[in-house]
């Protein structure tokens, strides 16, 4: 079963977000697919926990790009 016939998982924190770049990544590259380069992970934090975090934002555009590469894997 190819990575395309399950269900993706939402990235919750910088551990799962990664470890779904690596598997999608390993399919694009076994599918012969060119991807968008995931989004760069923040640098900016200042750890205060503060609302709309910088890894807030970066964890949606995770989920974005998973979401445009699930349309591409077959």
């Amino acid at each position: 079963m190819s990575l395309a016939d399950k269900d993706l998982p939402v990235p919750v924190d910088l551990a799962s977000a990664q470890a779904l770049i690596a598997a999608v990544e390993r399919e694009a590259v076994a599918q012969q697919i060119a991807l968008r380069v995931p989004p760069p992970e923040p640098t900016t934090c200042c750890g205060r926990g503060c609302n709309g975090c910088v890894w807030e934002g970066w964890l949606a555009a995770i989920a974005y790009w998973r979401d445009e590469a699930s349309l591409l894997l077959v």
